[in-house]
């Protein structure tokens, strides 16, 4: 469902991805393990088409997606750090709005189970997103991914900010996800959701992709370790 192919990008002479190979099949979530420019922002940016890459593909259930920009964006939903809705738009609005411009349209009491799905409160549903916390309005990225019938998922830092609750509440819905045969490809500093909720995990550095394991492989002091080996960290947790 998602590939990277030789995947790079320049800038200037500034190398942020250097011959990503990288293969996400269904119902798999694919974590990205990384310092700071280490590269896993850009890779999920040329997945949305957000930059052309300098050599290589980005493929979306086989079409490149920079050759086919529109229609790679119907296979795939996207939930950054900081989620953009409309903050004087309500929790429903929004999920209405967004669904509409995927070309969706349902009856009120599917939009509901949508939320209902991923565990927004309902007397959250019909107010306004400006008095959002940040995990309800992660569940409003989730509900509109289930609603756009989205076959992969793209996730960049998504539960950077938020308390130990509603990071653990995040990663029981990407899970219910994989189950549902989502391809899931998210960007994260945090080696302790990357181990309970992945199916693999990858440790970039500077660029390019220098480990790949199974999380079952490895326990969590394993793969602190093989992180602090590969980023030539001392100390990130």
């Amino acid at each position: 469902m998602l590939d990277a192919i030789n995947l790079s990008k320049s800038f200037d002479q500034h190398h942020a991805l250097k011959n990503l190979n990288l293969k996400i099949e269904p119902g798999q979530i694919y974590c990205l393990l990384g310092a700071n420019g280490a590269g896993k922002t850009t890779t999920i940016n040329l997945f949305m088409n957000f930059i052309q890459p300098t050599t290589g593909e980005a493929r979306i259930n086989d079409l490149n997606v920079a050759k086919h920009a529109t229609a790679t964006k119907k296979f795939v939903a996207y939930i950054p750090e900081n989620l953009m809705l409309y903050p004087n738009l309500t929790g429903m609005e929004n999920l209405v709005y967004f669904s509409k411009l995927a070309g969706k349209k349902y009856k009120k009491e599917q939009y509901e189970a949508f939320f209902r799905q991923v565990g927004l409160q309902a007397t959250a549903f019909h107010k306004r997103v400006a008095f959002y916390s940040k995990g309800m309005r992660q569940k409003v990225g989730i509900a509109l991914a289930l609603a756009k019938d989205a076959r992969a998922l793209l996730l960049d830092e998504p539960v950077s900010g938020l308390d130990p609750k509603a990071s653990n509440e995040f990663s029981q819905l990407l899970l219910q996800l994989k189950e549902k045969g989502l391809a899931i490809l998210m960007a994260t500093h945090d080696l302790f959701r990357a181990r309970e909720t992945g199916t693999h995990i990858g440790i970039m550095n500077e660029g390019q992709l220098v480990a790949s394991v199974e999380s079952q492989e490895v326990s969590h002091r394993e793969l602190e370790s093989l992180y602090l080996k590969h980023t030539n960290q001392t100390h990130e947790i």
